[in-house]
């Protein structure tokens, strides 16, 4: 690498998308100096704008733009936007509660009781655009000293036992870590010499902008046929997925005849494409990391894990990797925990990703045009329309449940997020936590705890509003909002159960 041109920061993250953007916000709030590279320019891609930008956001995604006060300026943005016309479901008479291979559930079959440890938390999902939400993690990335450079691809990549060099732009940047946020074929992760593997895919899915002719055979909604399944949007949206092994992904440009073909084939109808505005392929290729981390090198969002995009999953799977990592290399970085905590990342969130990637596996059976599949479509429809079933499948892609197996043995309460329970100076629990640091929350200020505590750089002292359980004093709160530690601080306090020295 030429050494004419260097740099320095703490952390160089390859990739602006949600994932890296959000990471960089991270750092940058912890004071650490960031450059975020950016292969792309500037400009949102239209994929990234409505339609076929729209994403939900899951409950533990909405946790983390608030715990960061970052979900404020996303819901005004979104109430500005036309959002509503492209997801009228949002504002339904009955609401959709998620879906599972396209069989919707809805809100008043789920009970919302299942998960007590959510008390007072929010339980509505948003729908945003890739483009707003970019924009927003963009402005606050910058206004905390993020350094985004667009057209700046990572072209190579040397690590040390004490850093990282990485080329790109034609500028070598010297860092002491790098994180790979570039996506399905990250050059990061295949720089740092680690594996992806997983399961091929078993079709091309097509979301496309059409311009179609009169008289349009195609049926509004979700459609099954002979070859795979379509969706139809009139005038012209249409999503579609053709089992074909994949063999079509990014294979020739998407031009009028290609698309009428393989429109035909699925739908099983004479419809006529007089012309394409706009269209992009997929696949269901379920892919993950070995590893997260190779020494000076981590990996977060796509670049660790890519799956079919059903449901959502793949954006609110990757902010919770960048929640995750980004207090913890903040830490190491301030010299507080030794770079050891990084494998704490690998040990929480990659059970999740393996979770997420059975889950589109088995959506993709369900999708499947044979009478196995239709029989099992059918028998999940079923479930979906109990309390029982809608609210398993809500826990699920909601994220409601959301548990760190590191920390079960500790209390039931660890390993969850915390509640966002009201605090005595009026505050609630998640805006507590965007200072970025831990929080310790007395129950008791009466107690030994308030007697003991002082003032810490790492963890602030909060007291609560109201009692969350009779059983507990005091909660250690991480700075993503994971429980670390639940229990009494009085005589009562033993074993696990005592205050851990944080």
């Amino acid at each position: 690498m030429s050494p004419d041109h260097r740099s320095t920061y703490d952390v160089i993250i390859a990739g602006a998308g949600p994932v890296g953007l959000f990471l960089a916000c991270e750092l940058g709030q912890a004071g650490r100096r960031v450059l975020v590279l950016e292969q792309g320019d500037a400009e949102a891609s239209s994929l990234k704008q409505l339609p076929f930008g729209l994403r939900g956001l899951n409950l533990s995604t909405m946790e983390s733009l608030d715990r960061r006060d970052l979900l404020a300026p996303l819901r005004a943005r979104m109430e500005a936007s036309d959002v509503a016309a492209s997801a009228p479901w949002v504002a339904g008479a009955r609401r959709p509660a998620g879906h599972f291979a396209g069989l919707q559930f809805f809100r008043d079959m789920v009970d919302e009781d299942a998960w007590p440890w959510r008390a007072g938390g929010a339980t509505e999902m948003l729908a945003v655009t890739m483009a707003d939400l970019e924009h927003v993690l963009a402005v606050r990335a910058r206004q905390l000293g993020v350094t985004i450079r667009h057209g700046c691809g990572v072209a190579r990549v040397a690590v040390s036992l004490d850093g990282v060099q990485v080329e790109a732009g034609g500028v070598t940047h010297q860092a002491g870590w790098l994180v790979g946020c570039d996506g399905g074929r990250s050059t990061v992760r295949k720089a740092a010499g680690i594996g992806f593997a997983g399961t091929e895919p078993e079709f091309t899915g097509y979301s496309m902008a059409l311009r179609l002719g009169e008289p349009n055979p195609l049926h509004p909604g979700r459609q099954h046929g002979a070859a795979g399944m379509y969706t139809y949007a009139p005038p012209g949206i249409v999503t579609l997925v053709d089992f074909d092994g994949g063999a079509n992904h990014r294979k020739a440009p998407l031009t009028r005849d290609p698309v009428q073909a393989v429109l035909r084939r699925v739908s099983g109808t004479d419809v006529v494409v007089e012309a394409v505005d706009l269209a992009t392929t997929w696949t269901d290729r379920a892919f993950l990391a070995a590893r997260y981390r190779q020494g000076r090198v981590l990996l977060a969002g796509d670049a660790a894990h890519v799956h079919a995009p059903l449901g959502g999953q793949g954006l609110n799977l990757g902010i919770g990797d960048a929640m995750n990592l980004g207090w913890k290399l903040a830490a190491v970085l301030r010299g507080e925990e030794p770079p050891s905590l990084l494998d704490s990342y690998e040990q929480e969130r990659r059970p999740v990703a393996e979770q997420v990637l059975d889950w589109s596996r088995a959506q993709v059976a369900l999708l499947r045009p044979d009478p196995g599949a239709a029989a099992l479509r059918n028998v999940v429809r079923d479930l979906l329309n109990t309390r029982d079933g809608a609210t398993y499948f809500a826990g699920r892609v909601w994220g409601a449940g959301l548990r760190y197996g590191t920390l079960a043995a500790i209390h039931p309460l660890a390993g969850r997020s915390a509640p966002d329970m009201m605090l005595a100076d009026g505050r609630r629990l998640d805006e507590a936590l965007r200072s970025g640091r831990a929080l310790l929350v007395d129950f008791d200020p009466a107690g030994p705890l308030a007697a003991t505590a002082r003032p810490s750089t790492r963890i602030d002292y909060v007291i609560a509003g109201s009692r969350l359980d009779p059983g507990i004093d005091a909660l250690l709160v991480r700075p993503d909002g994971i429980v670390a530690w639940a229990g009494p601080t009085g005589d009562d306090a033993h074993g696990t159960g005592s205050v851990p020295h944080a």
